[in-house]
């Protein structure tokens, strides 16, 4: 049922639509609701799917604003597709909530939920009732999250986060899945990016201690990791180099210092002129001057320079440079340890930072400012990417995130579990048998949750080329065996232990987290049975195009 229903004898409305607003939608049942539900979630599922694992397609995405995504991220696919059917968007919001907790396996998220939803559009019209099947996938996500605890390959429970190669080794099957052939180049700069920042209690270590600087030109094998910041902007006087540097941080400009509220100065004479202006002069130089004998030879300013004040500084060799994001603006005080001070004075000793070395430096055409710090006290690091076009480095940004986010479940939670469809297929035989074992209407849902495991290396599979049949048996053969921990090898179709061979593992929280979002998921749409949609609001609609900025 859609739309405004029939007016009553008399004119007058009833039912629904005498309690709701003209233009209300309402649609109910199995067929208008349950299934039109899952029909959305199958679709956008569909879309990420082929992106998932080391081989997965991109997708070419051009955003309201004709921003171009060329990525086969699925957390940026599906934000940039808008998504406004109401089910559909609980799988983003999902896709989301992963990404924001461990920042990898959204697709997981969405392949998994979309399956579970499409194996649960078979049991409805097989006669089952919707929460029938969302009961048995709870109880049965229940059990596959117990089980998982069991999968946890031993020894990886403890990882020395100070160790590089360690570190590498352990984030190198993330980056894989997100930018296949470029992990062992990228891996050792995200490990030794993140291990210089790591704090002496590693659970406080923050993912915005490791900035990303896109530079075109260049490879990906041209990218570095800097102990500091790297900005891209100059410097605003002649000095470009200081070692050494003791640095003052002020919140705002560097210039004359002019009155709280405003007033009105009365000159009769020339002379009276003269000396107004030579007044103003001395100030700014006894404030340059202050700093110089402070030990000051760095002055950095969230506006902008005035000319009396950079022309002292010029005379005086201070080095001046101009960060006017206030966001930038806090990592240069925090890489430096100086304080932003409100007014323009004498800083006392424990308001001056230092830096190693500061410096401009080009970087593909581009002038860099490259703040360097000693091994110990980098607060900051900062990996500068080089790549040929806009897209590329944007897709290899992602793929530094997610070692990143890597890095910081590694510091919450080391544990790991065998890569390549092994956890899944694990998981898959030993739900499937207890579902068969299982009594009353639960059994059919439990089981088809045993099923819709397989879609992992399934896609694994298709994705790369090769025969998904042929693979999931020779993974159900091998686990048969005895071999819990093979995985699908996508070069050869072939199964074998990918940690041992290729130290390719996954994260035990990002499975986790990943299989109990998209359970979650999917028993929240089986339990909707009416959708009510309100008129949407009038006025005026959003510009499409335009020129507008990336925020």
């Amino acid at each position: 049922m859609a739309g405004s229903m029939a007016a009553g004898s008399g004119g007058l409305p009833y039912g629904l639509q005498a309690m709701l607003k003209e233009g209300y939608k309402h649609l109910s049942g199995l067929e208008e609701a349950v299934l039109k539900n899952i029909e959305a979630c199958k679709q956008l599922t569909m879309i990420t799917r082929t992106s998932m694992g080391p081989n997965g397609m991109n997708k070419l995405v051009i955003n309201h604003l004709d921003k171009i995504f060329l990525t086969s991220d699925a957390c940026t696919i599906v934000n940039e597709l808008e998504v406004q059917h109401p089910a559909a968007k609980m799988l983003a919001m999902a896709a989301a909530a992963q990404q924001q907790e461990i920042g990898d396996g959204t697709n997981l998220v969405l392949s998994l939920a979309g399956e579970l939803l499409k194996r649960a559009e078979d049991l409805l019209r097989d006669g089952l009732h919707p929460v029938e099947i969302a009961d048995g996938y709870s109880k049965a996500g229940e059990l596959a999250l117990e089980m998982l605890d069991d999968m946890v390959v031993s020894g990886t429970d403890v990882v020395d986060l100070k160790n590089v190669d360690d570190v590498v080794r352990r984030i190198t099957g993330c980056m894989s899945s997100k930018l296949h052939g470029y992990e062992k180049i990228l891996a050792p700069l995200v490990a030794e990016a993140c291990v210089s920042v790591l704090p002496k209690n590693e659970k406080n270590f923050s993912v915005d201690n490791v900035r990303v600087v896109k530079i075109q030109g260049g490879s990906v094998h041209d990218s570095t990791v800097i102990k500091g910041l790297v900005l891209k902007r100059g410097v605003e006087g002649t000095v470009k180099h200081v070692e050494n540097a003791k640095v003052a941080v002020f919140a705002q400009g560097v210039d004359t210092l002019g009155t709280e509220t405003k007033g009105t100065v009365l000159i009769k004479s020339a002379d009276e002129l003269e000396k107004y202006s030579q007044g103003e002069e001395d100030k700014v130089e006894k404030a340059i001057q202050e700093l110089v004998d402070a030990g000051v030879n760095v002055v950095v300013s969230g506006g902008s320079f005035g000319e009396m004040a950079l022309h002292f500084l010029e005379r005086f060799g201070l080095m001046a440079i101009k960060i006017p994001s206030k966001f930038d603006l806090r990592r240069f005080s925090r890489a430096t340890g100086a304080p932003a001070l409100v007014s323009l004075g004498t800083p006392k000793e424990d308001e001056i930072g230092f830096a190693k070395s500061l410096r401009v430096q080009e970087i593909g055409g581009t002038p860099c400012l490259v703040l360097e710090q000693a091994a110990t006290k980098s607060a900051i690091s900062t990996i500068v990417l080089r790549g040929a076009t806009t897209q590329a480095l944007d897709d290899v940004e992602r793929a530094v995130d997610g070692g990143i986010n890597a890095f910081r479940a590694l510091t919450r939670d080391a544990r790991a579990v065998p890569a390549g469809g092994a956890t899944e297929i694990a998981l898959a035989s030993r739900i499937i048998d207890l579902g068969q074992k299982e009594k009353g209407l639960d059994q059919y849902a439990i089981t088809q949750f045993g099923h819709a495991l397989e879609v992992i290396p399934t896609t694994i599979a298709e994705n790369s080329g090769l025969d998904a049949t042929d693979a999931i048996a020779a993974l159900y053969a091998a686990h048969a065996e005895g071999h819990n921990r093979d995985g699908l090898d996508i070069l050869t179709g072939k199964t074998k232990d990918l940690g041992e061979s290729e130290s390719i593992f996954d994260l035990y929280v990002a499975k986790w987290w990943g299989m109990k979002l998209a359970v979650d998921a999917a028993t929240t749409v089986l339990r909707v049975d009416q959708i009510i949609m309100s008129r949407p609001a009038g006025g005026p609609r959003a510009p499409q195009g335009g020129s507008f900025d990336e925020d």
